[in-house]
This record gives C-alpha cells, structure tokens and sequence, in this order.
C-alpha cells in the first residue's frame, strides 16, 4: 500500500499565490524589455497597454497577453524636416533664452516658462500642417483652425498679463521687453512674408530692451546676456522662417482634415497628464514589481549643438568681480627683487634665451587670415576696344606702346576704364567721354558735343584740338589739361581733387601758360548778409 503525504493545510494555496506572482514578474520584465526596446518613442497607449497587477487569486496575464497589439503596430514615423530644425530652434535660441531667465528668476523666469510653453504650442500647430489639408476658413472648419490657435493664443495672453499684472516692478522693463515681442508667435498666420512680422517683433521688443540694456550695461553682465538671448531668438527665428515657410504655412494638399490629424496628435505634456495612477499593492504584502516606464514627452527636442552651461565662477561674471576689487587685485602679486630686474641687470639680459615654442609645448599662435581679394584683381581680364551701338568702349589696356586710335561721330559716346600708361586719341566730333579707375592716361580729342567727366584717376592728362564746353573732374589725384585758342571758353568743375594745371595758349606766342586751378577753399559766416561766404584760398609767391 502506498504511502500517503501529508501536506500542511495552507501550502497549496500559498504555492499557487507564489506561483501567479512569479508569472506576473516575468511578464511585467519582458513588458519593460519590449517598450524600451522596439516600441515608438511617442506612444501615448503605452501606458493603458501593460496589464495591471493581478490579486492573488485571479490567473496571470501571460507574457503574450500582456503586450497589446498597439504596441506592435506602425513603426516610428520621421518627423519633417521643418519641424525637427524648429526642435533644433526651440532646444538652442529659446533654452538659452529660458536658462538666462531662470538665472534672474521672480517674475522674470515666470514669464520665460509661458514663452516656452507658446514656441511648444507652435510647434505643435506645424507638425499638424505637415499633415493636414488647409482649413477653409469660410466654412465650419474655421473653428478648428480656431482651436489649433487656441493653445498659442493663451500662451500669448499668460505673457501678457504677467506685465499688466506688475507694472510697479523693478523689472518692468523687462517683462515690457518681452511683452512687446511675444506677438512674434502670430507670424504662422501670416501669409506673405512672415519673417517681416518676425523682424517687426524684434523691433517692438528692443523699444523696451534696449533700455535694459542702457542701464544694466556696466551694472549687471546677467541682464545683458538675458536680453541679448532674448535676442537672439527672433535672429534665429527669422533665418528659420525665410528657408521653410517665406510664403507663409503652406500646409497639405494631400493631407487629411485638419480637425481628425489635431485629434491624432497630443497637445504637449497630455501624455503625461494621463498616466494612470500607481497599481496597488499585491495580497501578501509583498510590494509589487516596478511598472514600466511611461512614454516620452511627445515634443522630442535635439540636443545636438546645444552650448554648454558655463562652470561656476566662470565668465564675465568672474571678470567683473576681479576688477571691483580695487586696489586689492594686485594683492596676489609677487614684489620683484631688484636682482631679478633685466633693464638694471645687463648680464641677466645677456644670458636670457627665448624659450623654443616646439620645446614649451606652446604652439604658435596662427597669423590673421588675408582678405583675398577680389575677383576682379585675380583675374587679369584682357584688353578691349569695341563699338557697341552708339558706345566706344576702351578696357583693360595696359602699357600699351602705341597710340589707340578710334573714329567717332556725333552720336558716339566713349567709355574708357581700367586703363594705365596708355595714349588714346579720339578722331571726329563725338557726343561724350567718360573716363573712371585710370593712371597715367592720356588723351587726345579733337571736339565734344557734350563733356569730359573724370571719375576717380590719377596723373591724368588732356589734350583738346577743337572745341568742347565742359570737363568734369571728381576724386582726381594729379591732372593736366591743354585747351586749343577756339576752346578757352571751356567751363571745368572739380570736387575732391587735387593737382589740377590748365594750359592756355599765349595770345602773343604759341606757348602754353600754366595756370593751377585752386584746391582749397575758405568758409565763413557772414552776419551782416547773414549767408555762408564761400572763398578761394590762393597760395602767392
């Protein structure tokens, strides 16, 4: 006859609770696995998809079970690229802005976390518009493009009326500053050219700014940094706006409605607000496992590029307070005994030897870098002389050893440039000559119908045969004009030359007279005619 086992009363029921509380371990290790693993970083259901713990009693999930079938569905989708450089945007130029806020903190850091909380709206309201058709703002969508504002709109009124609220703070200023330019958060409903009401924005906000800056700029570096990340916001926001949306929100032709993606997507911090409550604990009193972690914040900021806060003790901040020490800056010095003075001891300067750089260790420090230059002056462009329509142009000659001659008439005009040691004669009677950026050229006309102007040469010489009514000369550095007898009418106007000889032919021989034409002029005030008196300066003897 077999033997009978006693078993206590109480073990099988104390087995199978250990049992059910094992199973719901394994499950609960593999749930945790999965989700940190293979599932999306936004899954707003992973919360509700893990199994709750079971009472002692009742059947475990098993490990199949307890991974919910939304857990496994469509892998992660990409963000669009607009909208991950406004994460970049918002994770750089609006963090710094909020870090330098919470430096100064009171009211200043509270009005920075409402500021924030707009740009995350914002960004909210793009990924939407990456996916949704636009709105038609004449039916009953209008409403809904009402609503996807609603949330930017709050964030815009809280910063607002955190001003109103403090008008007899000392950082009024401040908060005005801010105020004034939050109205850069509308520039996603404008439609042409949004980065102007980016640019306008800023210009508001330095009204205000500006005056932060007047009175703190020798006082507190802390306010200057503040307002100058402040900033820097609408800079960065501006370059953003220009490449992606310089037309305004273009939206989705192909996307569907605008009110079912707003459904599909959670405002920011909704999925933390809906995390269920914590499990109670399991019969037994045993605690129970730890459940597995919620998911992300749906607003999945970059930190790539992002400055690194600045060691303590560090910065400008340091700086200042070395220099308001006073007299007691120089007291860590160390007094140099006369021994030890090379300009009183001739054979300390003698042995003295400059440490080799490779030696020390200390590299050399890199020369500034040359301006290269122009395109224009690398490239040596060769010479031309062409009529192109009713225009002589003359480029480019340089040293050239004999004479350019051209044949013009009455309807040619003639533009010589870039041209240096180089002769140039002009046959017939043309309309115009134009001369600009020459040295040492040397022209001959016959006559004009119009003028000489001058622009810009050096060491410049003229030769008239006939007749021409005026030269015009401006930024001349040396020049020389013979005037034939018909041509001694000739009217000359100079502005900021100087250096200019007129050579007129002697009525009794045919030899030219010398005459330099006046460089410097005299300006008083006359009361009595109550006028400016404007005189030339001559130099006699």
């Amino acid at each position: 006859m077999p033997a009978t086992v006693r078993v206590p009363p109480g073990s099988r029921e104390r087995f199978t609770q250990l049992s059910n509380r094992l199973e719901a371990a394994t499950a609960r290790l593999e749930d945790i696995a999965t989700s940190t693993i293979e599932l999306p970083q936004a899954v707003p259901a992973l919360s509700h998809a893990v199994a709750p713990p079971t009472n002692a009693g009742s059947p475990a999930p098993t490990p199949a079970a307890a991974a919910s079938p939304a857990l496994k569905s469509v892998p992660e989708e990409p963000l669009p690229e607009s909208v991950e450089d406004f994460d970049a945007f918002i994770s750089q130029s609006v963090d710094k802005y909020v870090q330098a806020s919470n430096k100064l903190g009171g009211l200043i850091a509270e009005q920075a976390a409402k500021v924030l909380e707009g740009f995350k709206q914002q960004r909210r309201f793009l990924l939407v518009s990456t996916k949704a058709k636009k709105p038609d703002f004449s039916g009953s969508e209008m409403a809904v493009y009402q609503d996807l504002l609603k949330p930017i709109n709050e964030a815009l009124m809280a910063v607002g009326s955190i001003k109103e609220s403090n008008r007899g703070s000392p950082v009024f200023s401040q908060l005005s500053a801010v105020a004034e330019g939050i109205m850069v958060l509308a520039w996603v409903t404008v439609d042409n050219r949004p980065y102007k009401h980016v640019e306008e924005s800023l210009g508001s906000a330095q009204f205000f700014g500006n005056r932060v800056l007047k009175e703190y700029k020798d006082k507190d570096p802390a306010q200057v940094a503040w307002i100058q990340a402040f900033y820097q916001v609408f800079k960065d926001l501006t370059e953003y706006v220009k490449q992606y949306f310089p037309s305004g929100i273009p939206w989705n032709p192909k996307g569907l409605p605008a009110a079912e993606v707003a459904k599909s997507i959670p405002k920011p911090g909704a999925a933390a607000s809906s995390a269920p409550p914590p499990p109670p604990p399991a019969a037994g009193g045993a605690p129970p496992p730890p459940p597995p972690p919620g998911p992300p914040p749906v607003l999945q900021i970059k930190e790539e590029g992002r400055p690194a806060d600045p060691a303590p003790g560090a910065g400008l901040g340091s700086v200042f307070n070395e220099i308001n020490k006073g007299s007691d800056v120089t007291k860590g010095l160390r007094k140099v005994d006369r021994s030890e003075m090379t300009h009183k001891n001739p054979s300390l300067r003698a042995a003295s030897v400059v440490p080799d750089r490779e030696a020390s260790g200390r590299g050399k420090s890199p020369a500034p870098g040359k301006k290269p230059k122009p395109e224009s002056m690398r490239i040596k462009k060769p010479p031309k002389k062409e009529l192109d329509g009713n225009k002589w142009l003359i480029e480019n000659y340089e040293r050239h050893s004999e004479p350019i001659e051209i044949e013009a008439s009455i309807n040619h005009s003639v533009l010589i440039s870039k041209c240096s040691h180089t002769t140039i004669i002009i046959k017939g009677k043309a309309n115009a000559v134009t001369v600009e950026n020459t040295q040492r050229l040397s022209i001959v006309v016959d006559s004009l119908v119009s003028t000489v102007d001058v622009v810009k040469s050096s060491n410049f010489a003229l030769q008239v045969m006939g007749v021409i009514p005026t030269v015009m000369m401006d930024q001349m550095d040396g020049a020389t004009i013979y005037l034939s007898r018909e041509s001694t009418a000739t009217r000359i106007f100079s502005s900021k030359s100087a250096g200019i000889n007129l050579n007129i032919l002697d009525n009794d021989e045919d030899d030219y007279k010398e005459i330099p034409l006046p460089s410097q002029m005299c300006h008083h005030f006359d009361e009595k005619k109550g006028q400016l008196v404007n005189e030339i300066v001559e130099h006699a003897g």
